[in-house]
């Protein structure tokens, strides 16, 4: 390829007409060149070439990039794509986030992001692009491997992804470009102009009046019996009970101290761990007096486990160290498998005529009774460890039919005695 600079147009200071020859053939074109700033080191002008099929194409994006230095809205675009700058986004940026936020974060990037936009440059990303993205998520972003049993044969078939997860796609792009906003690689967000689809509310599935009663008889000795009443009677999330120590469960006043949970991971990130809270609200919960005999109870249990153990036992080795030691263990002193409390949970639940239940409508059961005896929606947001009210309510306002029908007959109450 040959190039070679013709005349310049009269008039139009740095716009030249250039000829190329590509192949034997010759084509015109039109370039221009515009100073954006100068250099701090040397002081030389930093000039930005355009170039278009016209004259008139190349004057405009000139002009419009003079008038962008001279009001100071020059944006010089960054020449990263989408999937380098993810990996730099979490290489650098995410260290305020927590590990299973980022292990999803990274999960939902390398399934779906990276496939379909990682090669296209951060700077030349569109709403329109990143729209099509999402619609093509809601037809076919889920890929289901399916085995014949007979031949062994493996099939693929693709099917929607729910508009659940794809909003958590639009989440984490959201912030990775809104990073990329702030430290100037991009002048603008493209995901703050698509739509994302409406999710529709999960309906919870909190255990009858009927069905709490059949649980509790039929937990009755259970070796897990203690955890899942603790959790149906305080509303703790299961890895807030799993993760409960005993410097935080305080006889004296009644109250338990809810500061971490107990969190699996991979064994190659460390397999369990103490984690920090959902949302990072330490909370104290005044507990009924029959939570509190439980956790007595489970005192006892834990030092008579101790001393039958003997030398297999692998918790605490000194009452000092108990202070701190987890109040849910094995009889052996380790702490609780999240997979078989899980498990022993789930045959409970079909005992009782609720085979879909799991561990964690145990609190959303206690949300609901909270709500049906009279306790405010505030009491409820704290003992829940909800960071609003206007959450808590949004969750459980609508799931008790027995509050409706209370509420229409105080309704119908004052309506007699205005008569």
């Amino acid at each position: 390829m040959s190039t070679k600079t013709t005349r310049r147009a009269a008039g139009t200071g740095s716009i030249h007409k250039k000829t190329v020859t590509r192949k034997g053939e010759e084509y015109e074109y039109w370039e221009a060149q515009v100073t954006v700033g100068y250099d701090p080191g040397t002081g030389k002008q930093i000039r930005k070439t355009y170039t278009g099929k016209s004259m008139k194409e190349v004057r405009e994006k000139m002009q419009a990039a003079a008038a962008a230095v001279q009001s100071g809205d020059y944006f010089e675009p960054s020449k990263i794509t989408v999937g380098a700058w993810f990996d730099l986004w979490f290489q650098d940026y995410c260290g305020d986030k927590k590990f299973l936020t980022v292990k999803q974060y990274k999960s939902m990037t390398e399934t779906h992001i990276k496939p379909a936009l990682g090669a296209v440059k951060l700077s030349k990303l569109t709403p329109p692009m990143i729209q099509k993205f999402y619609n093509e998520l809601q037809r076919t972003g889920r890929t289901i491997t399916e085995k014949d049993k007979k031949t062994g044969k493996i099939t693929t078939r693709q099917e929607p992804l729910s508009a659940k997860t794809v909003k958590n796609i639009h989440g984490i792009m959201s912030k990775a470009l809104s990073t990329a906003v702030d430290v100037g690689y991009i002048k603008s967000n493209p995901t703050e102009r698509v739509t994302i689809p409406r999710v529709e509310k999960k309906e919870i599935h909190p255990l009858t009046d009927a069905q709490v009663k059949a649980f509790m008889q039929e937990c009755r000795g259970h070796e897990y019996e203690r955890v899942f009443k603790l959790i149906l009677f305080t509303g703790l999330r299961e890895g807030e009970a799993l993760g409960l120590t005993w410097d935080c469960v305080d006889f004296t006043t009644g109250t338990l101290k809810i500061t971490k949970q107990l969190q699996k991971r991979p064994e190659r990130d460390g397999g369990y761990t103490l984690a920090p809270l959902k949302n990072d609200k330490a909370r104290t919960i005044t507990a009924a007096p029959f939570v509190m005999q439980l956790l007595r109870e489970q005192e006892k249990a834990q030092l008579l486990q101790r001393l039958q153990a003997g030398e297999l036992w692998q918790g605490w080795q000194s009452m000092e160290e108990r202070k701190t030691g987890f109040v849910f263990t094995r009889d052996t002193g380790r702490y609780l498998d999240v997979t078989m409390v899980y498990k022993r949970y789930k045959k409970l639940a079909a005992a009782i005529g609720a085979p879909e239940s799991r561990v964690h409508d145990l609190r959303h059961t206690f949300a609901v009774l909270s709500l049906q005896n009279g306790d405010p929606i505030k009491t409820v947001q704290d003992n829940l460890g909800h960071a609003t009210a206007a959450f808590t309510l949004d969750v459980y306002g609508h799931v008790s039919e027995k509050m409706k029908e209370d509420s229409a007959a105080r309704m119908q109450q004052y309506i007699e005695n205005m008569a």
